[in-house]
Formats: C-alpha cells, structure tokens, sequence
C-alpha cells in the first residue's frame, strides 16, 4: 500500500494506530461511497464491522496512494 508521508506521520497518534491495512484496503476496493474533492483527491468510505464505526479513506489523484484515513462521525449511509 502506498502512502504519504503526512499519513505516515499522522497514523502513529493512538486514535490512527488502531486503523487495520485490510480496513483501509476494504474502503479503497469496496467503498460504500465515494466523492472526488475540488482539488482531485477521491474520498471513499467503508464501514469496520469490528469497530462498528465508518472509515474514510483519502487518496491522491492517483486513487492510490493513501493521504489519510480516520473514522467518520459525521458519515451517514444512504438508505
């Protein structure tokens, strides 16, 4: 998995730590939703089962490279 070093950084806080490679490789293969932001990075979202929490994950233009993942308290499924 590729990833910036900002997310490099950013995921050694306790709150990042406990985010799993597989959740995120889940949102990025199977997204419940996805958005591309004005400056081109793409926005996907996958719900952990484990944590019973949505994760959103941001990648670069690429749709690859990973920028940032955290849970998403805000995120509401579509019905």
């Amino acid at each position: 998995m590729k990833i910036t070093q900002y997310f490099s950084f950013v995921r050694q806080r306790p709150d990042r730590a406990v985010i799993k490679e597989q959740w995120i490789q889940q949102a990025i293969i199977n997204p419940l939703k996805t958005e591309v932001q004005t400056d081109g990075r793409i926005r996907k979202w996958a719900f952990v089962e484990e944590m019973g929490k949505y994760l959103r994950v941001i990648l670069l233009e690429d749709g690859e490279t990973v920028h940032n993942a955290f849970f998403d308290r805000n995120f509401q499924e579509q019905k």
